[in-house]
């Protein structure tokens, strides 16, 4: 079974163009912290074409969280802004390109709204 995380990065990986980030370019590097692990998910974004790795990159932006609190995100049932104004979440470099790139995360499954879902996922 694959996890809410996992399936977020592919899917984001096979889109390849978003146009919601079609004026975004940059990289955004997510570290996923657990004890002494640490799991990396870098997006590079150059006006919306979107390549998705697992590598340890330099980056514009980087996202320091834990990887419960992300699965969260992804799964639609958290909000990364919330996270960051609770301190639960971390970012170093220029903070608008996680702005622009949280938009592309599902909103929380009962909720109404433009917030995108996966697609996979049914729509009711």
């Amino acid at each position: 079974m694959v996890d809410a995380t996992t399936r977020f990065f592919e899917d984001l990986d096979r889109r390849g163009f978003e146009p919601l980030l079609a004026k975004s370019f940059g990289t955004l590097r997510f570290d996923l912290h657990e004890g002494a692990r640490t799991t990396h998910w870098t997006i590079k974004v150059d006006r919306g074409r979107i390549d998705v790795s697992q590598e340890d990159l330099e980056a514009d932006t980087v996202v320091g969280t834990s990887p419960d609190l992300f699965e969260d995100m992804a799964a639609g049932r958290e909000q990364g802004i919330a996270a960051i104004l609770r301190g639960d979440m971390t970012v170093a470099g220029d903070p608008r390109l996680l702005v622009q790139v949280e938009r592309l995360f599902p909103g929380h499954p009962d909720a109404r709204g433009p917030r995108r879902r996966f697609s996979h996922e049914e729509v009711v």
